[in-house]
C-alpha cells in the first residue's frame, strides 16, 4: 500500500506499508526511485527519526529507504517475545528489499539493533545477490561476539581476557534488560522524550535539538526490550556460524558506551569483504555527526554500485 507524495524539508517523498505475514511495516522513502537504493535500518530506542539528518545528504545522490522495525514507530509490535528472533527481523528486511527494490540489489546502512538484525540477513544464503553493500554501525553479529569470547578466553592471557571483560562490563545493562515486569516499569516511567534527550547530552554531549524522536518514544521503549530477551541469551549461548559475502563496511566508535572495539577484531573470518573504519565519537553516531555517517555511507555505496 502507498500514500500520497509528502511534503517538507525531513518528510517523506512517499509512504507505504509493506506486509511480512500479519506483520505491517512502515516505509518510507525519499529520492530518485531511479537512483541506487540504500536501506537505513535503526536500533532501539529509535524509529526512522533516527535518520532525519542523515537522510537528506544522501538523498541527493540515492532512493533511500527507511522503515520503522517491528516494535517500533508505525509498525507492528507483537506482544509475545519470540516475535523478535532475529530470524523474524530478518525476514521484515527482506519483506522491505522485495517491495521498494525487486529487481535491484540495495545497499544498507544500519545502527544499533538495526546493525546486529542486518547481521542476520547478510549472512542468510544467497543475501548477496540481494544486498550489495552493508555499512554497520555499532551493532555486531551476535554470533561472531560469541565466538569472539571464546576464542579469547580459550587461551586466557592477560590481553586476550581484557577484551571480553571490557565488553561484559558496557554490556551489563543488557542483564537488567531482560528481567520482566521491573524493567518494562522503569522505561514506562522514565523513557520519555526530555529525559532520553538528557541522557543523550549527559553521555555523548549530542544537542537535544539533534535528538528527533517519534511520539511513540516511551512505547517503544518498553516494547524494544523484547529484542534483547529473544536474541541475547540464545544467540551467545549457542552462536552459530554464520558468514557472508557481502561486502561489510564496519564503522567502529571508538568511544561506544555499548559496544566495545574489540568485539569487531575477528570479522574477517566470517566476512569475505570487509573494511573497518575506527572513528573517534560514541554510540549514537546518527545524531553526533550524520554527515560522517552520509560520507562514509555514500562512499562505499559508490565502491559498489550495480549499475
Amino acid at each position: 500500500m502507498t500514500g500520497e507524495l509528502m511534503t517538507g524539508d525531513r518528510a517523506p517523498q512517499r509512504r507505504r506499508v509493506v506486509g511480512n505475514g500479519d506483520i505491517d511495516i512502515a516505509v518510507f522513502e525519499y529520492g530518485s526511485p531511479d537512483a541506487e537504493p540504500v536501506v537505513l535500518v535503526h536500533g532501539r530506542p529509535d524509529t526512522h527519526h533516527l535518520w532525519d539528518s542523515v537522510i537528506p545528504l544522501l538523498a541527493q545522490r540515492f532512493h533511500v529507504i527507511a522503515y520503522d522495525t517491528r516494535g517500533y514507530g508505525e509498525s507492528s509490535a507483537p506482544k509475545k517475545v519470540a516475535r523478535y528472533r532475529l530470524e523474524e527481523l530478518a525476514a521484515d528486511f527482506f519483506a522491505v528489499v522485495d517491495a521498494v527494490s525487486p529487481d535491484r540489489p540495495v545497499h544498507v546502512i544500519a545502527h544499533d539493533w538495526g546493525s546486529v538484525q542486518v547481521w542476520e540477513a547478510v549472512c542468510d544464503p544467497g543475501a548477496e545477490q540481494r544486498i550489495a553493500s552493508f555499512t554497520s554501525i555499532s551493532g555486531p553479529n551476535l554470533d561472531h561476539l560469541a565466538q569472539w569470547v571464546r576464542a579469547r578466553l580459550s587461551s586466557p592471557t592477560p590481553r586476550n581476557v581484557w577484551g571480553p571483560l571490557t565488553q561484559l562490563v558496557s554490556s551489563a545493562y543488557t542483564g537488567f534488560f531482560m528481567v520482566p515486569v521491573l524493567s518494562d516499569l522503569v522505561w514506562r516511567v522514565f523513557g520519555r522524550a526530555w529525559s532520553w534527550r538528557l541522557f543523550l547530552r549527559v553521555v555523548e554531549g549530542i544537542p537535544g535539538e539533534r535528538v528527533h524522536v517519534a511520539e511513540s518514544l516511551n512505547r517503544d521503549m518498553v516494547s524494544g526490550l523484547k529484542f534483547y530477551r529473544a536474541n541475547i541469551i540464545a544467540r551467545l549461548t549457542r552462536p552459530r556460524e554464520r558468514y557472508t559475502k557481502v561486502p561489510v563496511q564496519l564503522v567502529v566508535n571508538t568511544r561506544d558506551v555499548a559496544v566495545r572495539p574489540a568485539g569487531y577484531d575477528d570479522t574477517g573470518r566470517w566476512a569475505a569483504d570487509v573494511v573497518r573504519r575506527d572513528v573517534p565519537f560514541g554510540h549514537w553516531l546518527p545524531f553526533k555527526n550524520p554527515e560522517l555517517v552520509a560520507e562514509l555511507g555514500a562512499a562505499f555505496v559508490d565502491d559498489h554500485r550495480t549499475r
